[in-house]
Formats: C-alpha cells, structure tokens, sequence
C-alpha cells in the first residue's frame, strides 16, 4: 500500500481538475481488455466534494453533461467511448444487504470504472477498491489522502505523485 496526501484544493475548478487528471491517469494505467472493474472509493463528509471529483473523472472521458449524486436510485451509469462507469452513492443505503436487490456483484464482475461514494455503507458487499480517496475540509479547502489497495491502484498512485510533483502544484 502506498499513500499520496494532497492539501490546499481551494476550488470546484481545482477538485475537478484534479479528478480529470486521476480519470487521464485510470484509462492509461488499466489493462485494456480488464477482466474486473476498476474500483475507487470516495470518502468524507457531506459537501465535500466526492461528486464533483467523480464529475472530473467523468469528464477526462469526454463526458460534458451534469454528474449529479445518484443518492436516491444508488447508481447512475454512463457508456462512455473509453470505457462505462457505474457512479455509487451508497449514502442513504438502510443496510449494505439492499445492494443485492440492485445486483451489486455484477457491477464488478465487468471491465467497467465503478466510482463508490460512502462505501462504508456498503461494507462485507463490497471487494477492496485499487484506489481510496479521503477528502477533509479544512479552513482553506480540501486535502485528500490517496492510498492503494492493489497493483493498479499503485501504479496510478505512482502516476499521480508524478504528477502532483511536475505540474499541479498541490
């Protein structure tokens, strides 16, 4: 496992940039042809700002449209040309036992992008992300604590402490 700790996110503008560059980083560090679904998981409070890095991922494959929290229906799917995401919010989840009447599982027995905000709502239904992504509000901003959970999710980390050092300036 491998941590990143980024500080001082002092926008939407910047969170979303931030999450088109973890987007460019995913599609370049994936297999082609994966075979289970690359999964990242969304942490922290309400408001702030697991969706609007989702939007960013969501838009480094071309995606211009609005990315809103699927809170209500769980998951919003989007058949992009680079690859489908499957967007989560398991916020209002009564029990993680309710992710089997939506057929969890078959989510990621796919090559897809999944995107989970609060998984820990989701917890013994869920396999271990590749990436885990903690934002915390701070008085400035956002900082975001990054840790890898499997060989691609480390590679992207590698990906993205490279890119964290050359040209974001966070």
């Amino acid at each position: 496992m491998k941590y990143l700790h980024i500080k001082n996110i002092s926008s939407e503008d910047e969170m979303i940039i931030f999450g088109n560059l973890v987007g460019r980083i995913l599609l370049d560090c994936r297999p082609e042809k994966a075979k289970k679904a690359t999964l990242l998981f969304f942490e922290g409070d309400l408001g702030v700002g697991k969706t609007t890095i989702c939007k960013g991922i969501l838009n480094s494959s071309g995606y211009d449209g609005i990315v809103k929290s699927p809170t209500y229906n769980l998951v919003e799917t989007y058949e992009l040309a680079s690859s489908r995401y499957h967007h989560f919010d398991f916020y209002r989840l009564g029990s993680p036992e309710e992710l089997d009447y939506i057929g969890i599982r078959d989510y990621f027995q796919s090559g897809d992008i999944c995107l989970v905000e609060w998984p820990d709502r989701g917890k013994g239904f869920l396999p271990a992300p590749d990436l885990c992504l903690k934002i915390s509000a701070k008085r400035n901003g956002r900082e975001l604590n990054i840790e890898s959970k499997t060989q691609l999710g480390e590679l992207c980390l590698n990906h993205l402490s490279i890119a964290k050092e050359n040209q974001l300036g966070l």
